[in-house]
């Protein structure tokens, strides 16, 4: 349930911006003839309320796509994102007439959207995976030391290979085994990222 709700709330920001702005279409025109056509005209829902109520939406987007990539760590919805919020509060606040600003922002908010749900379904419900060069890898291990046994659960890294590890029981100072690119190749329940997406080594 709560991964459902935490993948979920950029949609959310991203559904009541545009639901916003299609039942205000005296506050955005270009969705004035799909309100008419659902025989809304000139009405209003929210009021002396919509620009607020459009502006948090944007912020519940951006929540969205901060937490999920928190768990994917793909960065693209948020390059995209993050842009398109300020376009359109630099709309509403600094531009003279800042309509295609914010026509630009609800767009790029649109795909960023687009681009995270693309990201949390690669991911999917795993708690220790990310996207690494395109596939999900995943980024917990257990390394074995061969000389006392000892198991010890370890985050990989994705920017660095660990060649060294030192045995948190014995603290023999593991190598990788010849072929091996680093420790948790040889000694690991998971291989290194690399490996993992298909790479030849870290």
């Amino acid at each position: 349930m709560k991964n459902i709700l935490t993948n979920n709330i950029d949609k959310l920001g991203t559904v009541g911006v545009f639901l916003t702005a299609i039942f205000s279409p005296c506050c955005f025109p270009i969705f004035a003839f799909g309100a008419s056509a659902l025989g809304l005209g000139s009405f209003e829902l929210f009021g002396g309320w919509t620009m607020w109520i459009f502006q948090a939406m944007v912020l519940v987007s951006l929540i969205g796509l901060y937490i999920s990539y928190r768990k994917h760590r793909c960065t693209y919805p948020l390059i995209v994102g993050i842009p398109s919020g300020f376009l359109i509060f630099y709309g509403y606040h600094f531009a003279n007439d800042g309509t295609y600003f914010i026509y630009a922002g609800m767009f790029g908010l649109f795909v960023s959207t687009a681009i995270n749900y693309y990201s949390n379904k690669l991911h999917g419900d795993c708690d220790t995976c990310t996207i690494y060069n395109g596939k999900k890898v995943e980024l917990e291990s257990t390394i074995t030391c061969p000389k006392c046994g000892h198991k010890k659960t370890e985050m990989m890294p994705t920017n660095a290979c660990e060649f060294f590890y030192e045995c948190k029981g014995c603290k023999t100072r593991l190598r990788p085994l010849e072929g091996d690119c680093c420790v948790y190749c040889s000694y690991g329940t998971v291989k290194c990222p690399p490996i993992q997406a298909g790479d030849n080594c870290c």
